[in-house]
């Protein structure tokens, strides 16, 4: 795991751009909290390059700045 750092208003975080998740317009990378890669923080926007995101509880990763999403993980019409 290459891990890159960015800085955030929490301080040094750590993100895997070998490993994300698919998005509408580019991949949600991983990011950590720790330079081991240890403990899970929470997503990069690849698009705009951003940690401003929100996931929902259905795995659904929109990116609060330009708008990127993942779809969500498991998705049936009882949820609508």
């Amino acid at each position: 795991m290459d891990l890159t750092v960015i800085e955030t208003p929490d301080g040094d975080r750590y993100v895997d751009r070998s490993a994300g998740e698919r998005g509408a317009e580019a991949p949600f990378f991983h990011v950590y909290a720790d330079p081991a890669g240890e403990t899970r923080w929470g997503y990069f926007c690849g698009n705009c390059e951003t940690v401003d995101n929100a996931m929902d509880s259905m795995g659904r990763i929109e990116c609060n700045v330009c708008g990127n999403i993942r779809k969500p993980e498991e998705w049936d019409a009882a949820h609508e």
